[in-house]
C-alpha cells in the first residue's frame, strides 16, 4: 500500500468514527447535568393510535392520466408518502365510469403491487368515479359487488367500518377504504392538498352549520340535526338554519345540506380542513350535471365532500351522518376515516378530497405552574392510565389515572418532576 493510499484510508476511519459518534448521540442524548434541569426538559406524550398516516395508504395513479400523475406527484411529496406507497396503474382516462371487467383487472394490479400492510387508498385523478352501478372508492374498498348497487330504491349492504372505533381498517375489517384526490384543474387539487396540510393539528376555530331547507325529499337528515347538535354541540360550535340556502358564512368548518341546486357554495370561507355535503342524487357527477357537484364545495374551499355517483333515492343510510362525520373527525381521525365511518351504506357515494387531512389530532403540553398543563382531543371518551418512563422503551411504570367523556379538548396536568416520556394507555371500563 502506498502512503498516500495509507493516509486516505487513515482520514476514512476518522470520518467514519466521527459519524458513528454523531449517530450514538442521535440515538441517546446528552441528559441534563442536574436533576432539576431534567425535570424542567418538557416530557414527550405518547398518545394511543387514533388514526391512519402516510405510512398506511397507497397512492394511486394513473399513468394514462397527466393531471393523475401531477396530483400523485405533488401528494407523495408534500406527505412524505414512500414511494413503494405509491402505485402505478394505466387505464382510460377523461370518461366518468369504467366496466366492472377494466376496473377488476386495475384493481388485481394495485393489489399486487402495494406493500404489505396496506390499509387505505388516496385515488389520484378525478374522472372515473364510477364503476358501473357503483363509485370509484366503493369499488376500491370491496371490489365490484352487485350488493352495494341498487336497481330502484332499494338499501344495498352496509358497510363494516359504519361507525367503528379502530384505525387499521383492512387489518380490523378486511376492507380499505378510498378516497378521491379531485379537482376541475391540477391546481385545485393542489390547493385542495395545501389545505389538508396546513389543517393539520391546528384544531381550526369555526362553526357547523346544520342546514334544513324546504325541499322535503332532500331534507331527511335534518331529522337528526337535534341529536347532533346536542352530540357535538359542547366540543365545537353548531348553528342549526332553516333556509334554502345559507349565504356568506365566514367560519365553515362543517356544512350539511339538503338542496339539488346549493346557492351561495362560493361565497362562504371554508377553515382549512373543512368537510361540505348535501344529500341529493347526482351530487358525485364529477363531469357536471344539473345538481351542485361534490367539486363545487372543493372548489369553494372545503377539504371533503361526498356525492351520489347513481340514483340512491333519498336512504339517509346512503349519505354522510353529520353526527359521525363531526364525531370521528373531532376525536382526532383523517377525513377518510372520519367520512367513511359515517356512511352506513355507501356503495352508491364517491369521496372527495384530501384523505390523510387531520385538523384536530396533535396534543399541546405547555408550563403551568410547576408542572406540565396536558391538552388533547384525539382521546376516545374512556378510562386511560398514565405511565411514566425514561424512555419510549420503558420500562413503564403507572402514576396516575384519568378518564374522559363526551367530544372535546381533555386536560390533564403532569407533575415537574415527570419522566422524560409519558404514555396514556386506554384501560377496559368495569
Amino acid at each position: 500500500m502506498t502512503a498516500r493510499a495509507s493516509g486516505a484510508c487513515r482520514v476514512a476511519a476518522r470520518l467514519l468514527a466521527c459519524i458513528a459518534l454523531a449517530c450514538l448521540c442521535a440515538v441517546w442524548p446528552a441528559r441534563a447535568a442536574t436533576p432539576a434541569a431534567e425535570a424542567s426538559a418538557q416530557p414527550l406524550l405518547l398518545l394511543p393510535p387514533s388514526a391512519l398516516d402516510a405510512g398506511s395508504v397507497v397512492v394511486v395513479v394513473n399513468d394514462a392520466d397527466p393531471a393523475s400523475r401531477d396530483s400523485a406527484a405533488y401528494y407523495a411529496q408534500r406527505r412524505g408518502v414512500a414511494a413503494d406507497h405509491v402505485v402505478h396503474i394505466r387505464f382510460a382516462a377523461g370518461v366518468p365510469g369504467i366496466g366492472a371487467a377494466e376496473f377488476e383487472r386495475v384493481r388485481a394490479e394495485v393489489l399486487a403491487k402495494q406493500p404489505a400492510g396496506t390499509q387505505a387508498y388516496a385515488l389520484a385523478w378525478t374522472l372515473p368515479y364510477r364503476v358501473d352501478c357503483m363509485s370509484i372508492t366503493s369499488a376500491f374498498a370491496f371490489g365490484f359487488d352487485p350488493a352495494l348497487c341498487a336497481e330502484g330504491c332499494r338499501p344495498t349492504r352496509p358497510s363494516p367500518l359504519f361507525d367503528t372505533a379502530g384505525h387499521r381498517p383492512f387489518d380490523e375489517h378486511g376492507v380499505r377504504p378510498a378516497m378521491l384526490l379531485a379537482g376541475t384543474s391540477a391546481s385545485e387539487v393542489r390547493a385542495l392538498i395545501d389545505r389538508g396540510l396546513r389543517a393539520q393539528d391546528r384544531w381550526p376555530a369555526g362553526t357547523a352549520y346544520l342546514v334544513s331547507t324546504g325541499d322535503a325529499a332532500r331534507n331527511v337528515r335534518a331529522e337528526g340535526y337535534a341529536r347532533t347538535s346536542a352530540v357535538v354541540g359542547s366540543a365545537y360550535p353548531a348553528e342549526r338554519i332553516e333556509a334554502a340556502a345559507f349565504l356568506g358564512r365566514g367560519d365553515v368548518m362543517f356544512a350539511f345540506t339538503g338542496e339539488a341546486r346549493v346557492e351561495g357554495i362560493g361565497g362562504h370561507r371554508f377553515a382549512d380542513g373543512a368537510v361540505a355535503d348535501h344529500l341529493t342524487s347526482l351530487g358525485g357527477f364529477l363531469d357536471g350535471s344539473s345538481q351542485t357537484s361534490a367539486l363545487e364545495w372543493l372548489a369553494a374551499g372545503a377539504t371533503g365532500s361526498y356525492g351520489a355517483v347513481v340514483e340512491p333515492c333519498n336512504y339517509r343510510a346512503k349519505f354522510p351522518e353529520p353526527e359521525l362525520v363531526m364525531k370521528h373527525y373531532l376525536l382526532g381521525a383523517t377525513l377518510l376515516e372520519a367520512y367513511w365511518k359515517s356512511v352506513r351504506m355507501p356503495g352508491q357515494g364517491v369521496f372527495v378530497g384530501d384523505p390523510l387531512a387531520r385538523p384536530f389530532g396533535g396534543v399541546r403540553v405547555v408550563r403551568s405552574g410547576a408542572g406540565w398543563r396536558v391538552a388533547v382531543r384525539a382521546l376516545a371518551p374512556g378510562r386511560y392510565v398514565i405511565e411514566q418512563a425514561r424512555s419510549g422503551v420503558g420500562p413503564f411504570r403507572a402514576v396516575a389515572g384519568v378518564e374522559f367523556a363526551g367530544l372535546g379538548v381533555r386536560e390533564f396536568t403532569l407533575p415537574a418532576e415527570v419522566e422524560r416520556v409519558v404514555r396514556l394507555r386506554s384501560v377496559a371500563m368495569p
